[in-house]
């Protein structure tokens, strides 16, 4: 299995399946087309999005404002852009 990206503009997209309140931050690997990261950052008040962004930074090695979610924001499956 391998994580479905897209191409758009200068940036990267592609969907991240993220779950909260996990023992500790880490990118699993591909879950289905998706991207599975677990953070320890709860569900609640934007806690676990912000969490995602700053894993996915250093995973990627790019600075946490090239991480942006685009869609999902309070579901599970997200849409995730990296410019």
């Amino acid at each position: 299995m391998t994580v479905r990206t897209t191409a758009d503009g200068d940036a990267l997209r592609f969907v991240v399946k993220v779950v909260p309140g996990a023992a500790r931050d880490r990118v699993v690997g591909a879950y289905g087309d998706a991207l599975k990261v677990q953070v320890t950052a709860p569900p609640a008040a934007g806690a676990a999005n912000e969490r995602l962004c700053e894993v996915l930074a250093a995973w990627l090695d790019v600075p946490v404002r090239a991480v942006r979610i685009d869609s999902g924001h309070s579901a599970p499956h997200k849409t995730v852009r990296i410019t």
